[in-house]
């Protein structure tokens, strides 16, 4: 057992607490990592509101990266002192989607023993199968990937969540091709790795849409060719004409918001589909009209964590990263120290930051 600094969420809506509490050694198949820098991810700021419920006490973050200190039995994919990224994706390998190359849906995972607990040896729930507001995690090998030396902690973090959710849905669930037409909403950390992701595919036009003007600016220095305020009236007119009277190929929806999923079905050409990316609130409800979709041969599908497969997309975007094709650095908005974490929170719910980064 080992005594870690966290971040401890007692109850939901409440600023977390920094506290020390105990971390279990690695089992089987498992890995120690110590951490050098974790994001805040909106799914973060959801689960500590309460949004998708949860057992409290808990410890949040899921965006991280830092170097492996310990190494249960069976681990011989990796090496003490690597340098990894921590991801929520743990896949058992041998499930049906594991096996036909969809690890983020497995349904095979068995329960893992509790890896965290208080001084008086209250459970805490390890959030995301991750706990990454701490000093140090016990995660499962399959959670991890290397990102080599010379790419920052904070910049590689990015890699274990963000990026790869906004990249993945656009070139993995989509498959957008080049000289379509790609609509994003939400110019966030997600919808800017769309954007990019859009780019690096090869998009005709790629139309960010966001209620924040400043946002729509920083779509265009990651590969957006034109902006559209969400307040607009009639937002589809514009991309309508922007596409020449077609609509978009693609819509993607990064932000959890149920007027931007509402409107999506608008934007769309025909035989376009909508890609839900975003996660809104349990219990949120969208509304469309089925004919529309049988008529035009529309559809409207999910993209988890970008349905990427870690061992082939995380080797391909470090490469895109090191030719200057993937904007990683450009994406960190502030560095924050550990016990800055609560102030960090708040600035990223203010909806202007891209991405904070708490460096240990």
């Amino acid at each position: 057992m080992t005594t870690i600094r966290a971040a401890v969420c007692h109850g939901f809506g409440q600023p977390l607490q920094i506290e020390d509490i105990t971390l279990r050694a690695p089992g089987v198949g498992e890995v120690e990592v110590t951490l050098e820098a974790v994001a805040i991810c909106h799914s973060d700021i959801s689960y500590m509101e309460g949004a998708w419920g949860g057992a409290l006490p808990a410890v949040y973050g899921h965006e991280a990266a830092g170097r492996i200190t310990a190494m249960g039995p069976g681990v011989r994919a990796y090496q003490m002192g690597q340098r990894v990224l921590v991801t929520l994706i743990r896949s058992c390998g041998h499930c049906a989607s594991c096996a036909s190359g969809a690890p983020v849906y497995c349904n095979g995972n068995e329960p893992a023993e509790p890896a965290l607990s208080l001084k008086d040896g209250t459970e805490v729930t390890k959030a995301m199968n991750c706990g990454a507001f701490a000093e140090k995690v016990v995660i499962d090998q399959s959670q991890l990937a290397l990102v080599g030396e010379d790419m920052p902690a904070d910049v590689a973090c990015l890699m274990a969540c963000g990026v790869p959710t906004g990249v993945g849905a656009v070139v993995n669930t989509a498959r957008v091709r080049p000289g379509q037409n790609v609509v994003v909403i939400g110019a966030g950390g997600v919808g800017l790795n769309a954007i990019q992701g859009a780019r690096i595919a090869g998009a005709a036009r790629i139309i960010a849409v966001d209620m924040e003007p400043s946002k729509l600016d920083d779509a265009k220095a990651f590969g957006a060719t034109d902006g559209i305020v969400a307040s607009t009236p009639k937002p589809w007119k514009e991309v309508q004409a922007l596409t020449g009277g077609r609509g978009a190929d693609h819509v993607f929806v990064t932000v959890g918001a149920i007027p931007a999923y509402d409107i999506a079905p608008r934007l769309l050409a025909t035989g376009g589909t909508v890609y839900a990316v975003g996660m809104p609130h349990s219990g949120q409800t969208s509304q469309y009209e089925p004919v529309i979709v049988a008529a035009t041969g529309q559809g409207l599908r999910g993209s988890l964590m970008g349905e990427i497969v870690l061992s082939r997309d995380i080797p391909w975007m470090v490469d895109l990263y090191r030719q200057g094709r993937l904007k990683l650095d450009e994406l960190i908005s502030a560095r924050w120290a550990f016990d800055q974490i609560n102030e960090a929170i708040v600035d990223t719910k203010a909806g202007k930051a891209r991405r904070n980064v708490i460096v240990f």
